[in-house]
């Protein structure tokens, strides 16, 4: 039937200059070797109505935002595909396994659009679409058998150049309404917005970050969610400003930049959630088991936040025998089971953090005043002491950390100051404004280089390799700024052949916790309630998660609960009985 159709059409095509057309469902010539669709349509005879007469009426087809400027039609989901796309060939270049890309993040990726109806699935019979007219038979992705599957882009052999194709190739088996395409350069970008959020887990920048840790997370790859958005904030994932690695017929336009453009750092609580949410909503199974040698234990990750923080490395075997005592280092514990509400959330960074302060608090309180008492006294030994390694000093301790953390913490603020929010790319929507705005674009970038030089501001430096590590420690420093291999001789004490600690109480950050459903928090934390020192080593932890101290705070209340839970009931009943006579003057509890 299309044979007959396009006979007399013998124009060539633009695109690839051939003579091989075929007729879309509105009626237009599309090449069927490059399936470029032309702006031309067939003529139609319609003698239903009148009799003896011939009408001649041209059939609109797709009405674009723009005509003549060389663009395709695309879907967002394409556009968010590409944004996975990017983001798992960084982490690929990271030293990242192969497998996850085409193996682990593809099948979830397929899975979000068969369970969210936007690809691999059949439409309900008789149901509508809000501001689209599309045929039931055009709306399944897969009903079609010449209509190449979203995924191939997943694929490492694809290339950009096949996305053209296929993005053109679906404006062949779509009709869309005028309203559609008014406001965005996507075909269904007006109607993306208009969708209900409850119905379905509509898809966001964000929630790309969430797809990508999903995936480190199932092959267990030894990277943290903090460090992984620390990577993002640098710039070796691709997130700020992605867009601009879209295809040039990828046109963005209205409300596909508020989808796709970016104008705030990702948030860890929000990245987490939404993970969660996700693999929920993707009724995953019950992940692979975080076990004692994978790098997300507890134990693990301790060992590395210690040297990070330049703390001595005894302290090790203090957190793990309180990841031991607490079960937190149990596999159920830390394994992520999707769906299962009995099961606690678990932020690997953040717990391994707490651990380690609830361990400080341990041998050192962090009151403000026993920590430098027994840093006097480790002072006074280290001068007299001529054998072994010295003994760890808080207070000299604190004094090189700080300063290498302000120097740290300056240069971020100022990296954040300076960061351009506007894209490197210029963004133009017609061919006629195309000259103009790159030569805009390149009298801008002219400008800058030159008041740059008259100011004589350094050009920015190549950007540096990613490290786990932001504040390194070398044991061969001679000035003594490396306290990894001191001694905690002088907080410990031998008590039946045990080390135990000298401190004989222990305060708690919260006698009773919050609901976290309700109020988001199992405490609250506000600095002027607690003392300086427990702040610092909160603030330290803090900047190299890159999180707020609050969440922090929340797991070492969690710790403690789970630490002194005998003794704290018991106090608690017995606060309950004293309620009316006094107040108590302290939340202290003994120690292990």
């Amino acid at each position: 039937m299309d044979e007959e159709d396009t006979r007399d059409f013998n124009e060539r095509c633009a695109q690839c200059s051939e003579v091989n057309w075929g007729l879309t469902d509105g009626g237009r010539f599309y090449c069927r070797s490059c399936h470029n669709v032309t702006e031309r349509a067939r003529e139609v005879v319609n003698t239903d109505f009148i009799t003896n007469s011939r009408v001649q009426t041209i059939s609109k087809g797709l009405k674009k935002q723009e005509k003549n400027d060389g663009g395709c039609e695309w879907y967002i989901c394409e556009g968010f595909q590409l944004v996975l796309k990017k983001q798992v060939e960084a982490l690929e270049a990271l030293g990242v396994c192969p497998q996850m890309k085409d193996e682990i993040l593809c099948n979830f990726w397929r899975c979000y659009l068969q369970k969210s109806k936007q690809a691999y699935c059949k439409r309900p019979a008789g149901e509508t679409v809000k501001t689209l007219s599309v045929c039931e038979s055009s709306t399944d992705v897969d009903s079609d058998p010449e209509r190449p599957s979203l995924l191939h882009l997943l694929s490492l052999s694809e290339s950009e150049g096949d996305l053209q194709t296929d993005c053109s190739f679906a404006s062949s088996v779509s009709k869309v309404s005028e309203s559609t395409s008014v406001y965005s350069g996507s075909v269904d970008g007006s109607l993306y917005l208009m969708k209900n959020q409850k119905e379905k887990l509509r898809m966001t920048m964000p929630m790309t970050l969430s797809f990508c840790y999903l995936a480190l997370l199932w092959v267990r790859e030894p990277i943290t969610l903090s460090e992984f958005l620390r990577f993002v904030v640098e710039g070796h994932i691709p997130y700020m400003n992605v867009f601009q690695h879209f295809p040039e017929k990828m046109k963005l336009c209205g409300l596909d930049l508020k989808i796709f453009c970016v104008e705030s750092w990702p948030e860890y609580k929000e990245v987490f959630n939404k993970m969660h949410e996700l693999a929920a909503f993707l009724d995953l199974p019950r992940f692979p088991d975080i076990t004692e040698s994978c790098f997300l234990h507890p134990d693990m990750l301790c060992m590395k936040y210690l040297m990070e923080a330049n703390l001595p490395d005894e302290l090790h075997n203090w957190t793990c025998r309180v990841v031991k005592k607490i079960g937190i280092g149990e596999v159920d514990f830390l394994t992520l089971t999707p769906g299962n509400k009995s099961t606690r959330k678990v932020k690997y960074d953040v717990l391994a953090a707490a651990v380690i302060v609830v361990v400080l608090k341990l041998l050192f309180l962090l009151d403000d005043h026993y920590e430098w008492l027994l840093s006097e006294f480790a002072e006074e030994r280290n001068k007299n002491n001529t054998e072994g390694g010295p003994y760890f000093e808080f207070k000299k301790w604190y004094e090189v950390v700080k300063h290498s953390l302000d120097v740290e913490q300056k240069k971020l603020d100022e990296e954040k100051a300076k960061y351009l929010w506007r894209c490197e790319k210029p963004l133009f929507y017609s061919v006629k404004n195309k000259s103009k705005v790159l030569k805009r674009r390149q009298m801008v970038v002219n400008l800058q280089n030159q008041f740059g030089k008259l100011s004589g501001s350094v050009q920015r430096a190549e950007k540096p390799n990613p490290s786990s590590f932001q504040l390194s420690w070398s044991e061969e420093n001679t000035d003594g700024s490396c306290f990894h291999g001191h001694s905690l001789k002088g907080v410990l004490q031998e008590k039946c052949g045990l080390l135990t600690v000298m401190n004989p109480d222990y305060w708690l950050c919260t006698v009773k916790l919050c609901n976290e459903k309700l109020c988001g928090h199992l405490a609250h934390y506000r600095e002027v309630e607690f003392p300086q020192s427990y702040h610092f080593v909160l603030g330290l932890f803090s900047f190299l998660l890159r999180i707020q101290p609050s969440y922090i705070h929340d797991e070492v209340c969690m710790i403690e609960h789970r630490l002194f839970n005998k003794k704290l009931c018991k106090k608690l009943k017995y606060n309950t009985v004293l309620r009316k006579i006094k107040r108590p003057k302290t939340s202290s509890v003994k120690p292990m």
